[in-house]
């Protein structure tokens, strides 16, 4: 073989090294931006407890089914555009067995504890809000 041959194919494979490399370097830091990104976006923005009647609990979604649900808190909210509507409070569900307990409650006054996060990803819920216990109000 040539030494022009020779030249041309070290160079070649080198590039091949160089973007093997690039491309190592590209996928970890998507792979790590994108878990700090879940990370951060699962952060707890506030937390609480609201108290209503229980309208309906839902299992919805084409892709991911998440549980969904609505709390009426009661008096009326008014809307230039659209009027006078009920107060209704929709939140998330990411346990099943919790979903399952709720089920029971439907048309009853409770009280749910709940914990807002930054932004929800797609598989745990429609709403901001995921709700994670319950307690019976008398």
């Amino acid at each position: 073989m040539s030494e022009f041959k020779q030249v041309i194919i070290d160079g070649w494979h080198k590039m091949l090294e160089r973007i093997r490399k690039f491309f190592l370097v590209f996928l970890l830091l998507v792979v790590a931006g994108g878990g700090m990104y879940v990370w951060v976006c699962n952060w707890t923005y506030s937390s609480g407890s609201r108290a209503g009647y229980l309208i309906k609990v839902s299992k919805k979604g084409v892709v991911f089914k998440t549980f969904e649900g609505e709390l009426s808190l009661g008096g009326l909210q008014s809307d230039p555009q659209s009027g006078t509507f009920g107060n209704i409070w929709e939140f998330s569900i990411q346990d099943r067995a919790f979903y399952q307990r709720l089920q029971g409650y439907e048309g009853k006054y409770i009280k749910l504890k709940y914990r807002e996060v930054y932004k929800i990803m797609p598989w745990q819920g429609k709403t901001n809000y995921l709700v994670y216990d319950l307690q019976p109000v008398e």
